[in-house]
């Protein structure tokens, strides 16, 4: 796999640091008293700035023109996105990180049953291809689900944080089952925002358009929600210093960078490209869970992230080997097509 195959794969990976960053960032900022409505507004406001001459600079040659059905899929766009990040963003303030991104890789399995029902994907039931891929979403969310409910005894902990962990345990514990509902609606959301995307694609060939207009509907809809649940004025200060950090890395990197990555691996490589990478998040988050948050690594996470990333290797060789097959017939076809060009160029020449 040359360089140029690799870069999809290095940025989904990135957009997965950038995730547990943008989890981070979002405790920090509904902890200091802005409400979730307030942070998504802010934070997707400051992205549609940042976009808005970006996406018409470099899309000015290949911008589609921007009619009334097309914004209305641009919102349909965003009400998907902004159902996804009101019930995470709900879930992330009463939930774990590593509760959260484990619950987040059912995402691969309802964008699959999704991209098969649209036809985005191709089953043929005796493939390999779609054998591993298939079951390789099944192992996906079996790894998730054992280390969502599945604890054993604890293997590794940062002895300085035990009790500030065993605390916010227990008081998390009660809260559990209210952030596995949104955190299901989310990623029900997720998937179909994944899907709504890809069929965007295939009319509006911009994806920095897509992107501005998404950041942009979703600002103004977090900002009504905002007014008529809130009704703080005092949740959108930028005081304390921590909740302007927290919206400045949100719009610069966790909305503005992360979906433009997102929709251009989604263009090169489908939804179901994307949506395998959620499984990685639960690694990574549990990884600094630990480090710096004191979190406990149990034998259930250490179970549960095995099998995911066997999930991950089974779905990705799937579609390696699929893509693989395409560009076979490709190839073959290109050369069967070149071996008759000069039949053809013969018989011209003898009837002339």
């Amino acid at each position: 796999m040359g360089m140029k195959d690799a870069v999809p794969y290095l940025g989904m990976v990135g957009v997965q640091f950038i995730q547990v960053g943008l989890i981070v960032a979002i405790k920090e900022a509904t902890s200091s008293g802005m409400t979730k409505f307030t942070f998504v507004s802010y934070y997707n406001a400051l992205s549609s700035l940042i976009l808005l001459p970006t996406s018409f600079l470099i899309h000015r040659s290949t911008r589609p023109p921007i009619t009334f059905s097309l914004l209305c899929k641009f919102f349909l766009l965003a009400v998907f996105g902004c159902i996804a990040n009101v019930t995470g963003n709900a879930a992330i303030e009463i939930t774990p990180a590593s509760f959260t991104s484990a619950i987040l890789n059912l995402v691969p399995g309802f964008t699959f049953i999704l991209a098969v029902i649209f036809r985005m994907e191709e089953v043929h039931y005796r493939s390999s291809s779609t054998q591993a891929k298939s079951i390789g979403t099944l192992v996906l969310i079996v790894g998730a689900l054992v280390l969502t409910l599945y604890k054993g005894p604890s293997l590794l902990t940062n002895p300085s944080h035990r009790n500030i962990s065993q605390r916010f345990l227990i008081q998390q514990e009660t809260n559990l089952i209210t952030g596995a509902v949104l955190l299901v609606i989310d990623c029900l959301a997720s998937s179909a925002f994944i899907i709504a995307q890809a069929l965007l694609l295939q009319e509006c060939n911009a994806e920095l358009i897509i992107v501005f207009f998404y950041c942009f509907f979703v600002a103004i809809m977090c900002a009504i929600l905002s007014l008529v649940f809130g009704r703080d004025l005092a949740a959108w200060s930028l005081r304390p210093r921590v909740r302007m950090l927290a919206v400045l890395y949100a719009g610069f990197i966790g909305s503005a960078a992360q979906v433009s990555i997102v929709v251009w691996c989604l263009k090169k490589r489908g939804p179901l490209f994307v949506a395998v990478f959620h499984p990685l998040g639960i690694i990574i988050s549990t990884a600094v869970g630990i480090v710096f948050l004191g979190d406990i690594m149990y034998l259930g996470s250490l179970v549960g992230s095995i099998i995911i990333v066997a999930g991950f290797y089974s779905v990705m060789w799937g579609k390696a080997n699929e893509r693989k097959v395409l560009e076979d017939e490709v190839s073959s076809l290109d050369e069967s097509t070149s071996e008759e060009a000069p039949l053809l160029q013969n018989i011209q020449k003898t009837q002339f």
